[in-house]
């Protein structure tokens, strides 16, 4: 388990993170969510002992990491793929980390055949595409076969099939009963991959819980109805005190009341259903209104051309 303990973290008059608490339990996989500069690195570089919180502490399994005997044994972490010696092989580069660690030869070959880099794994590292260093930083993390593991953005540069593998191993390596802490911006792929969350903005906690939680406690229940008929089911729906808002394309939002009721209105009113399902906020939509006044950068529309 991991556990930040109120870690604040300052750089001059920058405050990166802020009186931050939460725990990353085993188990399951928890995506650890939040905007460019909302301190998301900066509290995994803690983690590591990479960075000292100015005031709080972070543990691993109640232990700081400058306290564990065999670090690459109890924790592995993918924080920044690129960060390699670009002359070594990727063989050569495990191996000097093995040692270190006492770790087998035996291990190295392992990893490079589960990340899928064992043909080119003579190759200098150097050559290596962003996809291909972010494989060999998951054999990285995953040398000393650790209970506790942190990749940042570990799907950047990846294809499709290597992002579904990403997916399945994550999720593996947590049913084995370790602690997955990952950090991304695809909100999409988070949804698919995470059970639990941490969300951060400007170093402040936002949340902590489940993705299912997460969605359901900031959206309102929503139910999309289409009928051949729906200026007499907005009536009733009306009455019964829903909110009622139709789309461009002759759908009807329905808030307010959940699809058993609306189902049940309609019959009264003698209106036939054509379609009736909730509907569900993404992840990437809640996530968007809960963290608008935090980011630091907004991107505008362009200008249309002539104006």
């Amino acid at each position: 388990m991991i556990t930040a303990s109120r870690i604040t973290k300052s750089y001059g008059s920058t405050r990166a993170v802020d009186d931050l608490s939460f725990e990353v339990r085993p188990g399951v996989v928890t995506g650890f969510l939040g905007p460019n500069g909302s301190g998301k690195s900066t509290t995994m570089r803690m983690v590591m002992g990479l960075d000292r919180p100015d005031s709080g502490e972070v543990t691993i399994g109640g232990r700081r990491f400058a306290e564990l005997r065999w670090p690459l044994r109890e924790v592995g972490a993918l924080l920044e793929a690129k960060a390699l010696h670009p002359g070594r092989t990727a063989r050569d580069h495990l191996w000097s980390m093995a040692q270190t660690n006492s770790i087998s030869k035996s291990r190295v070959d392992e990893v490079l055949e589960l990340v899928g880099l064992e043909s080119v794994a003579r190759r200098r590292v150097g050559k290596y595409s962003l996809g291909m260093s972010q494989r060999l930083g998951i054999a990285s993390a995953l040398l000393g076969d650790p209970g506790v593991l942190l990749f940042d953005e570990p799907i950047n540069g990846l294809d499709p099939e290597g992002i579904l593998w990403v997916r399945t191993l994550l999720q593996g390596l947590a049913a084995d009963g370790r602690t997955v802490f990952v950090s991304s911006h695809l909100m999409s792929e988070m949804a698919l991959t995470a059970t639990d969350l941490v969300v951060i903005g400007r170093g402040q906690l936002i949340a902590e819980t489940s993705v299912h939680d997460f969605i359901e406690s900031n959206t309102e229940a929503t139910v999309l109805v289409r009928c051949p008929a729906p200026d007499d089911l907005v009536t009733a729906l009306r009455a019964a005190g829903a909110g009622v808002a139709a789309r461009d394309d002759g759908g009807l939002l329905v808030t307010g009341l959940d699809a058993a009721r609306v189902g049940d209105l309609a019959l009264q009113a003698k209106v036939a259903l054509h379609e009736l399902r909730p509907v569900q906020a993404s992840l990437e939509e809640v996530f968007m209104e809960l963290t608008s006044e935090m980011v630091d950068y907004h991107g505008h529309a362009p200008a249309e051309v002539g104006t």
